[in-house]
C-alpha cells in the first residue's frame, strides 16, 4: 500500500516530506494528520536534518481538507470535531515550531487548510501556474485552525480580506501579499528550489536556527493556548452548524447552497 506521505533524508541533511495523495489532489484527513505530525516529529529528531523540504506529488500541492473528512466529521460530536481541530493545529505548530529551516515547494491548487501549510513554512517557492483559496467560507465554514500562521504571513488586512471572500488568487498576487516569497515557471521550480536548498546547507546550521528562533521570539502574533482552543471550538462549532452542513451538502451535490443569495 503506498503512504500516504513519506520521508526521506539525503546525504547532505536534506529531509523531505511528500505528500503523496495526487488522486485526490494531496487532500489530507485525520490519518494524513497523524502520520505527518509524526514524520515532521522524526525529522525534527534525525541528527543529520539541516534543512526540511515540504513537497507532493501530482498536480496540486494540497486541495485542503479530504471531502470524505469532511463528510464524517459533519455528523461526529463536537467533542470529537474538537479533537479533529486540535489535531490540525497541531501539525501547523509542529510546522511552524520546526527549528531547522523549511522550504515549500508548491504547484497547482493550493487550498484551505494546504495554506495553512505554506503559511507555516519560512521559505515559499512557487510555481506560476498555482493557485489559492481560503475556500471554507463557501460551504458555510471559516479556515479556522490555521488562521494564526496565515494572518501571521499576509498580514490582518489581507486575511481579513481573503478569509470572508473565500476567492482564488494566483502565485502573483500570493507573492504580493507574503504568503509566497518566489514565483518561477513551472518548468524552472525544480531548479530553483534546488539552488535555495544549496543556499540554506552554505549556512552555519546552528546559526540558522538560532535566526529562525529570533524571527518567532519577535513575531508578535504568537500562537497561545487559549488562541488555539478559541479556533478548534469556532471550527467544531461550525461543522455541526445548519450552515455548515447545508454547505457541504450541496458542495458535495455540485449545487448552491440554500442561504447563497445571487443577484
Amino acid at each position: 500500500m503506498t503512504e500516504a506521505a513519506n520521508l526521506a533524508i539525503d546525504n547532505h541533511g536534506i529531509a523531505t516530506i511528500t505528500l503523496n495523495r495526487p488522486d485526490v489532489h494531496n487532500a489530507f484527513d485525520d490519518k494524513l494528520i497523524a502520520h505527518l505530525i509524526a514524520l515532521i516529529g522524526q525529522a525534527k529528531e534525525d541528527a543529520r536534518t539541516r534543512v526540511l523540504l515540504l513537497a507532493s506529488t501530482g498536480k496540486s500541492f494540497s486541495a485542503g481538507a479530504d471531502l470524505a473528512w469532511m463528510r464524517r466529521m459533519a455528523d461526529a460530536s463536537r467533542e470529537d470535531n474538537l479533537r479533529d481541530a486540535r489535531n490540525l493545529a497541531l501539525l501547523m505548530e509542529t510546522i511552524n515550531s520546526f527549528p531547522a529551516p523549511t522550504v515549500a515547494k508548491v504547484q497547482g491548487a493550493v487550498m484551505g487548510g494546504g495554506v495553512g501549510l505554506v503559511s507555516c513554512c519560512d521559505i515559499v517557492i512557487a510555481s506560476e501556474a498555482a493557485f489559492f483559496a481560503l475556500s471554507e467560507v463557501k460551504l458555510g465554514l471559516a479556515p479556522a485552525a490555521i488562521s494564526p500562521y496565515v494572518v501571521a504571513k499576509m498580514g490582518v488586512s489581507q486575511a481579513r480580506r481573503y478569509f470572508v471572500s473565500g476567492e482564488r488568487f494566483s502565485a502573483i498576487r500570493a507573492a504580493a501579499i507574503g504568503l509566497v516569497h518566489e514565483v518561477v515557471l513551472a518548468a524552472e521550480l525544480d531548479a530553483k528550489v534546488e539552488h535555495t536548498l544549496d543556499v540554506l546547507l552554505g549556512n552555519g546550521p546552528q546559526a540558522m536556527r538560532a535566526a529562525k528562533q529570533l524571527a518567532q521570539v519577535a513575531n508578535p502574533l504568537k500562537v497561545s493556548p487559549e488562541l488555539a482552543q478559541y479556533t478548534a471550538g469556532v471550527i467544531a462549532d461550525l461543522r455541526a452548524s445548519d450552515e455548515g452542513k447545508e454547505g457541504l451538502r450541496a458542495f458535495l451535490e455540485k449545487g448552491s447552497p440554500a442561504w447563497a443569495i445571487k443577484r
